[in-house]
């Protein structure tokens, strides 16, 4: 059976960026700098931040899995 993410995204920016997310656990859904420092913080070990230079965003760690990706 599949894993569920943990965390999903609910909105993106006309260029694409990952910008609103639902993360399991959570009612609201969270913005892409909060979720950034959460993962910073440790909160969600199964997912890293990158940057592209200019702006932080989220990725899943990889696993061999397309299936629970981001986007």
């Amino acid at each position: 059976m599949a894993k569920t993410p943990k965390i999903e995204v609910t909105k993106e920016s006309s260029t694409g960026l990952n910008t609103r997310f639902k993360v399991r656990g959570k009612s609201a859904e969270v913005p892409r700098t909060k979720l950034v420092n959460e993962v910073k913080q440790g909160k969600h070990p199964e997912y890293h931040v990158r940057s592209n230079g200019r702006v932080e965003y989220v990725a899943s760690n990889p696993d061999g899995s397309k299936r629970n990706n981001l986007g």
